[in-house]
């Protein structure tokens, strides 16, 4: 459980990422939270995009206690409490942590204030968690619901706001 340990991202596939890149708007500019994995992404992807002044609102989930811990260490350490935490999400925290709705609060007001700036186009470069969040805004479903969404590494998710937020793709691979 990998939160807000400050790791380097495996930025070695040159291929992906310009496959990534050709599909991004050209002009819109890139945000990223402040960990250093968001911010090698968002430079690898920026080009001729300008880079905004990292958001620390948009990084992951804080796991707390179990930070950088797999599942079975975790459980091994805290069984009741881990499976409060993936069964029933919300208000339910790792020790030390944050919970769901932690999260989602934090991550809301982050892409809140991204869309009251001008451009048209923002490109975010997140985490699982912050990027299910929205996902879960978008599409107006359960936290159990969203938790069943893959999000994987280098994926790109569309989302966009009119007269309401809506999912144009999520987890798409280039």
């Amino acid at each position: 459980m990998v939160g807000w340990s400050d790791i380097p991202a495996d930025l070695s596939d040159q291929a992906a990422f310009a496959r990534l890149s050709m599909t991004l708007p050209t002009q819109a500019p890139i945000i990223s939270s402040t960990l250093q994995r968001a911010i090698g992404t968002a430079k690898m992807l920026s080009q001729t995009r300008p880079l905004l002044e990292p958001d620390p609102d948009l990084r992951e989930i804080h796991f707390g206690d179990w930070e950088n811990l797999t599942f079975d260490h975790a459980n091994a350490r805290d069984p009741d409490a881990l499976k409060l935490f993936w069964d029933q999400p919300g208000e339910n925290a790792a020790p030390a942590g944050e919970s769901w709705n932690d999260l989602r609060q934090r991550v809301d007001a982050a892409a809140d204030r991204l869309l009251a700036r001008p451009e048209p186009d923002i490109i975010i470069v997140a985490h699982f968690g912050a990027i299910l969040c929205q996902v879960q805004r978008a599409l107006g479903v359960s936290t159990t619901e969203v938790f069943a969404q893959k999000i994987d590494n280098l994926s790109l998710s569309c989302l966009s706001f009119d007269e309401g937020w809506r999912a144009t793709s999520i987890n798409q691979i280039m």
